[in-house]
Formats: structure tokens, sequence, C-alpha cells
């Protein structure tokens, strides 16, 4: 989704940096353990690089899951514009669209292995806490919400951009 939305910013003339969580997380943490005191700092640090960024003049779009309310309070609190747009789905779809992603960001089948650690207790080497499945997501005060459980990628990339396209013009 991300990637679509960076693509459509480009061309329509945006200075765009995709920066991911994933992928900094890595970098911060090269074996992540994705404990709340991990997670926080990493967020800590990525808001820092997108604070950097954004006082560069470059639009920043922060690709990340940010579960807790706080997280995305304290990046609204230090970017002087920043819009919140939550992608939210079903568990089910999460774990279908999970099988596309990129192997080594993230564990492979994190929900699934998640779900089976919950029911029996089997622990799985570098899982932690889950979102969706182990902690909850704490919705707040976002800009746009697109439920796209039914939608297709490029239905909810329309609405992401088409958002961002008004958003930005008002800049």
């Amino acid at each position: 989704m991300a990637r679509c939305v960076y693509d459509h910013l480009v061309a329509a003339g945006h200075d765009v940096v995709h920066h991911e969580m994933d992928r900094r997380r890595k970098a911060y943490f090269p074996k992540p353990r994705y404990t709340e005191a991990e997670r926080a700092r990493a967020y800590s640090l990525f808001i820092d690089e997108a604070v950097t960024m954004a006082a560069q003049g470059k639009v920043v779009l922060m690709d990340a899951s940010a579960h807790r309310a706080v997280i995305r309070q304290a990046a609204r609190k230090k970017i002087g514009r920043f819009a919140e747009i939550m992608i939210r789905c079903s568990l089910e779809t999460a774990m279908a669209r999970e099988k596309a992603r990129p192997e080594g960001l993230v564990i492979a089948n994190m929900y699934e292995k998640a779900l089976i650690r919950q029911k029996t207790g089997e622990q799985f080497e570098g899982l932690g806490d889950v979102i969706g499945v182990d902690v909850p997501f704490e919705e707040g005060d976002a800009e746009l919400i697109v439920d796209n459980t039914n939608l297709t990628s490029q239905q909810t990339c329309t609405m992401v951009t088409t958002f961002l396209d008004t958003w930005l013009d008002n800049a």
C-alpha cells in the first residue's frame, strides 16, 4: 500500500521519502525482539528521523503500525504538518496478505504463530507480541480511516491518494 501511495506522490511531483519501520527496525535492532521497551525506542528513533526529513521539506510517508496511540501523538507533536492514515482490516485478511510480504523484514507467518502460541503456549524464536493478536491497536485521531478488508489494494490506494492530493494541496 505504501509503495502505491509513494509512486502516486512521486508522479505528482512531490519530494517523498518512503520511511519504513520494518526496514529501520532491522537497522536499529539487527535481531529485534519486539518487546515494549524495544518498540518504544525504535519508534522514538523512527520519529526523529522523520522529523529531520520533514524539516528538509520532504513529504515523509511513515510506513508503520504504531499500535500505541501515544506513539502517533508523539509524531504529531514533533512534525509540523502531520496526517495519520489508518488502514484497517480483519485478522483473516491480514494473515492472507502477510504471505505476500517480502521475506526477512519480519518473522514469517507471525499471525499464525501468535495464534498457535496463544492456544498452545508454544514459543517461536523471534516472535514478540503481535499487534492484533497479543496486543490491540489503539485507535486515535486519524485524519483518514479506511477499512480495506473487502477492498482491492488499488481501491484503497485511490482512497488514500485522493485524500492526500487534497491535504497536500492545502499545505
